[in-house]
């Protein structure tokens, strides 16, 4: 039985494809003013044809294992959390541990929207605090332009593509890792940020793809007024539950969903913004990407330290929340091996052998051009 459970590696990956504000002025009435000033968001990430939940996830846990040190093989166990899976079964997790080049992990998926990546740590901190894995793959993935409403700029202007990936680790040395967790979900949230039809209860159909039923839909001023309260709530029990105050936390890294958003929990824990990571600028809400790749980001830019106190926290779908309070014990200069890493792209035969483009049509042209303007 392990001592502690640490962070041993983290990593993240986003598509090269950038849609800015001006870009969806082209789509949409709305302008890079509106977008920016109502949600602090100015570009976010397009997943490519070639390019899946699975392969997003796939690089990131790559970046990750490599930062770790270990390589794929060493890892046990597998959690994918998402809520834009590359098929309903098997789990996307199924098909990272095949990209990875994995032969022995155990490997499911967690859904809890936005909150999954904190959900998915608390789980794979459990096994890893059992003895049943000696090494962890946590990863929040998504490709929340597949299931975007490019009519809607209501929510069209919100959503980004990525992921983000820790490695949790057994450690014989006493303390450091998750010291505190609170994790909650409230039912009555449920119709007011869901996706409609693709479910069991109803099954996606010629006439609720007529009506969009199969793309995100979210009552904004409620989920808003929601969000602030119960972010703020949880990282407050997740400090209290490690035995800290919220004076002796370093950085808070929030869900990144809504610049408005984030400012009134900072000023509800009674943190100044610099104790505060934000990234949605350019990334836009990734939903359970979002934290991992807050993370990494933080980590890697000198943010995060040996020995500081940080906490993550999310809310999402559900409606659901977690925060975990973390002593961080790792290197940040181990994050410089993720760099040789290259992105994963999809070749599974299981493709179906269908010629589709899964990147929504109205994005394509953009898609084209900033791809061609590469080369």
């Amino acid at each position: 039985m392990p001592r502690s459970v640490r962070v041993t590696g983290w990593g993240a990956h986003a598509p090269e494809t950038v849609l800015t504000n001006a870009d969806l002025e082209r789509i949409v009435e709305t302008s890079d003013e509106w977008i920016a000033s109502r949600t602090g968001i100015r570009e976010r990430r397009i997943a490519g044809r070639d390019e899946t939940t699975a392969t997003l996830a796939a690089t990131a846990g790559l970046r990750a294992i490599a930062t770790a040190g270990l390589d794929p093989d060493e890892i046990d166990l597998i959690i994918v959390a998402t809520l834009t899976p590359d098929y309903p079964m098997p789990a996307t997790a199924i098909l990272v541990k095949e990209l990875i080049g994995n032969r022995r992990a155990a490997a499911f998926d967690v859904a809890a929207a936005c909150s999954g990546f904190a959900y998915g740590y608390a789980t794979a901190d459990s096994f890893v605090r059992a003895g049943a894995a000696r090494h962890a793959l946590v990863v929040g993935a998504e490709t929340l332009s597949r299931v975007t409403d490019f009519t809607d700029r209501n929510t069209c202007v919100l959503f980004g593509d990525g992921a983000g990936a820790v490695v949790l680790s057994a450690s014989d040395a006493e303390g450091g890792g998750m010291a505190g967790l609170e994790l909650t979900a409230d039912p009555g949230g449920c119709e007011l940020l869901w996706i409609p039809s693709g479910g069991s209860r109803r099954p996606v159909s010629p006439g609720t793809l007529a009506r969009g039923e199969h793309t995100i839909r979210m009552d904004g001023r409620e989920t808003y007024r929601y969000a602030t309260r119960t972010l703020a709530a949880s990282a407050e029990a997740a400090i209290a539950r490690a035995g800290w105050t919220t004076a002796d936390v370093d950085l808070v890294i929030p869900h990144q969903a809504n610049i408005r958003i984030i400012d009134s929990v900072a000023r509800s824990l009674g943190y100044p913004m610099e104790r505060v990571f934000v990234n949605l600028d350019r990334y836009g809400n990734t939903s359970a990407a979002s934290v991992g790749i807050a993370l990494a980001e933080a980590v890697g830019t000198g943010r995060v330290q040996v020995g500081d106190r940080i906490v993550i926290v999310a809310f999402g779908a559900g409606y659901t929340s977690g925060a975990i309070a973390l002593e961080w014990t790792a290197d940040p200069a181990a994050s410089a091996r993720a760099a040789a890493i290259p992105p994963v792209r999809f070749a599974h035969p299981g493709d179906g052998g269908t010629d589709e483009d899964p990147v929504p049509a109205v994005l394509r042209p953009i898609l084209a051009a900033a791809a061609a303007a590469a080369t």
